[in-house]
């Protein structure tokens, strides 16, 4: 896990900060009287959660990212946002998506508070179906503002949860399933929330691979691997057919997704190492929860009674 905070009125300090942060960039104050600029940042591995606190009015010309960049407003307003094809602005509870990874934008910033989130823009890819998988393009965003209210509150949230319930903990955050697990659940809330070019619709093709035997031979991977990050385009490469065929496969035969699937197989290896563990020994449910990928100790409880009518606590205490 990686960590930064910024605080300066220096303007010139800002630009350089902010372009070292994301891109290269040309910033100007439009209130010369004040100037003062907070930021911090958290990162794991292919994401990073800032928040900003500008008391001044920036203009910005910004190149491009290479990153899906977020935004979410919580006070001021972020007027004349433009990039190719899209002008806008946006106040308080908006919740959208700067620019595609290859476009640079620019806009003006009113004295604002306001939430930076970015991704790799592989991680979409490893978690939808481009919809041709034989050009292999990657999936791609198609709209900056979110489908519904609904959506944005969705996203906003998950945007919440992992800084609070990963990004707050180093211990946490540096487990690795556990930043595979939260990069891969704020993909597809990404995906859910804007327009985009993944494919979920299985085709012809899809449904003939969807066999029991390319089943078996996802199971066997995870099985094999679960102690390891897996992307469910890495599921779909080991068992030999496509995502959108995997997705489909688990959907007709076991009525759930493959990472359900996978959760169900790392709680059960979490039930395991309670069982043999010893409490005396400084052993405790959060840490194993979290070795295994479930990173909200409240979540992997109720899903844990769920599986085995007690509580995790009373099986590290009493195997």
């Amino acid at each position: 896990m990686e960590t930064l905070t910024f605080d300066s009125d220096d303007l010139d300090r800002t630009e350089e900060f902010l372009s070292q942060a994301y891109a290269k960039m040309r910033i100007g104050n439009g209130t010369p009287e004040s100037s003062r600029a907070r930021i911090h940042r958290s990162a794991i591995d292919s994401v990073s959660v800032d928040e900003l606190d500008l008391d001044f009015d920036m203009s910005y010309a910004v190149t491009p990212l290479g990153r899906i960049c977020l935004c979410v407003v919580h006070e001021g307003t972020i007027q004349d946002h433009v990039q190719q094809g899209v002008s806008d602005s946006f106040g308080p509870g908006d919740v959208v998506s700067l620019a595609p990874p290859e476009l640079s934008y620019a806009g003006r910033v009113h004295a604002a508070r306001y939430n930076i989130t970015m991704l790799d823009p592989e991680l979409l890819s490893q978690v939808a179906a481009t919809a041709d998988p034989r050009r292999r393009e990657p999936v791609r965003l198609t709209g900056h503002r979110p489908h519904t209210p609904a959506a944005a509150d969705r996203l906003r949230e998950t945007i919440r949860y992992v800084q609070e319930h990963v990004l707050s903990d180093p211990t946490v955050a540096d487990q690795p399933l556990v930043a595979s697990t939260a990069a891969q659940h704020l993909a597809a809330t990404v995906l859910a929330t804007f327009p985009n070019t993944a494919s979920t619709d299985p085709t012809g093709s899809d449904r003939q691979d969807a066999h029991p035997a390319a089943l078996r031979r996802a199971v066997a991977h995870m099985e094999d691997n679960a102690d390891r990050p897996l992307t469910v385009a890495q599921i779909a490469e080991a068992a030999h057919v496509s995502v959108r065929a995997l997705q489909y496969a688990f959907r007709r035969h076991l009525d759930m997704t493959p990472l359900a699937y996978l959760r169900q197989v790392r709680l059960s290896r979490a039930h395991d190492e309670l069982a043999a563990a010893d409490p005396e020994e400084g052993n405790t449910v959060t840490d194993i929860a979290a070795r295994w990928g479930f990173y909200h100790p409240g979540r992997f409880a109720t899903l844990y009674r769920h599986s085995y009518e007690r509580a995790p606590r009373r099986t590290l205490h009493n195997g």
